[in-house]
């Protein structure tokens, strides 16, 4: 297995069709569809994440408008993606990979 980074903590296993966590190798589960599905997420509080700890007004998305969701590696706890969307809006589908070509590629010798 040799796989192929793909973000900074994401990888694929061509050979085996997987998303990898970069960290720790992880399985994270198959590489044509969302790797979000193998993750930890956690619904945050905007306030949560953008309060200083400080007795001063800090700006902060509204909670009503926006849910800030952390995705994590189930194995290591990598922090691999961050997304903040309006409340009952779906995650996003950022990465889609043309495996076959990544495959032919990788046959060929092509990086």
């Amino acid at each position: 297995m040799n796989p192929r980074p793909i973000t900074e903590y994401l990888a694929i296993d061509l050979e085996n069709e997987r998303w990898l966590c970069r960290r720790c190798d992880h399985d994270i589960g198959d590489a044509r569809r969302d790797y979000k599905r193998g993750l930890v997420m956690r619904d945050r509080d905007p306030k949560e994440i953008h309060s200083s700890g400080l007795d001063v007004p800090r700006l902060y998305p509204d909670p009503q408008w926006c849910r800030v969701i952390e995705m994590f590696c189930p194995s290591c706890a990598a922090l691999i993606e961050v997304e903040y969307l309006p409340p009952g809006h779906p995650l996003t589908h950022d990465i889609d990979l043309d495996i076959d070509a990544l495959k032919k590629a990788q046959a060929s010798g092509d990086k």
